[in-house]
């Protein structure tokens, strides 16, 4: 299962770098178009905008698999670890109540979107709900994943605030800097001096 996530993962990325080629490409090309020549691309807007809502969900999928959103963590690190994983049971309880809300109003936005087309291109607005109705599905399946993990005691189990879990990923907490090197015997004499 692992392995299947990796791969969407790195499928899910590579799509995101190219929609921000795609849209950099386009924003430059229009306005160098509108600069130096006096013209433009009509869709440019369109597809950029499409494109930037897609980066946005697509980016919160792929952060939220590896802890990466903000979260403040000071209270949970001061509780015991029960209390802690109670907290934390409760939380992903309320983030999937949070995401079923959003799979809820956007696929009710989808259906509308079915109907209503863009401006330029006349692709069907369906478009941009889609964008939070697939990645918040992913999120869902993250969460509750965690969530089973954390239930069952698993040894993989993401709990905010546990001293565990920080330490998935040490490269998130910045670069490790070295003590400093004690100074020479020397230097110290030529101080007093």
């Amino acid at each position: 299962m692992k392995r299947v996530a990796d791969l969407l993962e790195r499928i899910t990325e590579w799509i995101m770098a190219l929609m921000l080629a795609i849209m950099v490409g386009l924003v430059f090309g229009n306005v160098v178009l509108r600069y130096i020549f006096n013209s433009g691309i009509v869709a440019a807007e369109e597809i950029a905008r499409l494109m930037f809502v897609w980066l946005v969900f697509l980016g919160a999928t792929v952060a939220l698999r590896h802890q990466r959103h903000l979260g403040l963590e000071i209270v949970q690190s001061r509780l015991p670890a029960r209390v802690r994983r109670v907290c934390a049971v409760i939380a992903h309880l309320m983030m999937l109540y949070a995401l079923w809300l959003f799979v809820q109003g956007s696929w009710i936005q989808l259906l509308i979107g079915m109907d209503t087309f863009s401006t330029v291109l006349r692709f069907p607005m369906a478009f941009y709900a889609a964008a939070g109705f697939f990645p918040a599905i992913a999120m869902a399946l993250i969460v509750l994943a965690n969530l089973l993990r954390i239930v069952t005691n698993q040894p993989g189990a993401r709990i905010p605030g546990d001293p565990d879990t920080t330490m998935d990923h040490p490269e998130s907490h910045g670069p490790a800097v070295a003590p400093p090197a004690p100074a020479p015997h020397g230097s110290a004499a030529v101080a007093k001096h």
